[in-house]
């Protein structure tokens, strides 16, 4: 193995091991990380590697550089529920230790729903997998998922696999390479099934992000409508400021 990738290994490895002690509150939010000769000492390595393990920190949002100060840690719980990442519930539920429960609904093959073969221009004829399944949190089911499976590569999916992680079970199993997706973010009036599905109390309305989810090779796979309660949820994508080279 090459110098230069060993040394890339191990900043990698260094920036995997804070960032971990950063999501379990080893480094409490508010608070400095060791400066960059302790880490060094630590990590038996240069200051630069240090340094290069920490840009990764911060560029994303997991920490701040304070002149005269140092590292310190943000508050990560802002990212409870990336709107911007490609994650599913499941790999959400265990990062974060969410106790959770999952209520499937609905597992069937049948004919896509006119608005999905109007919105996505497929044939009449297209058959779907129709997924229901409700998020149960706390004794109270705050989110329902919707998902059509349209690739003609699934044929069923197993209720245990729907229950427990979707994208595992493709990924996996079927070995699909599940890349991009295109999202959007709405609020919009509870409906019918809202109110009978959801532990909604008084709410009038849900927050709602629909998505088409796409293959390495581009071909729409997946379209999903994920519809929260508005209280339980917050939506936020960490954002900084790339300023030009002067």
């Amino acid at each position: 193995m090459s110098e230069e990738l060993i040394t890339i290994n191990k900043f990698y490895d260094i920036y995997l091991d804070l960032k971990m002690k950063i999501e379990t509150y080893h480094y409490q939010t508010g608070s400095l990380l060791p400066s960059e000769k302790t880490l060094a000492d630590v990590y038996k390595v240069s200051r630069e590697t240090i340094r290069k393990a920490l840009t990764m920190l911060l560029e994303e949002g997991y920490i701040q550089k304070k002149q005269g100060k140092g590292s310190i840690v943000l508050d990560i719980k802002r990212l409870n529920f990336p709107f911007s990442g490609l994650t599913s519930f499941k790999e959400i539920q265990e990062a974060q230790n969410i106790q959770s429960e999952t209520i499937l609904v609905k597992n069937k093959r049948e004919l896509a729903p006119k608005f999905l073969t109007n919105q996505l221009d497929l044939a009449p004829s297209q058959q779907v997998i129709s997924l229901v399944r409700l998020r149960k949190i706390s004794g109270e089911v705050v989110i329902l998922d919707k998902d059509y499976l349209i690739d003609d590569k699934i044929r069923s999916i197993p209720s245990q696999a729907a229950k427990d992680s979707l994208y595992a079970y493709l990924e996996s199993e079927l070995h699909m390479n599940i890349s991009y997706a295109k999202k959007i973010f709405v609020v919009e009036p509870a409906t019918r099934e809202d109110r009978q599905l959801m532990d909604l109390k008084n709410d009038t309305h849900v927050v709602v992000v629909k998505g088409e989810v796409y293959l390495e090779d581009t071909r729409l796979f997946q379209y999903t409508e994920s519809r929260h309660r508005l209280d339980r949820f917050e939506f936020v994508e960490f954002a900084r400021r790339k300023h030009s080279a002067p």
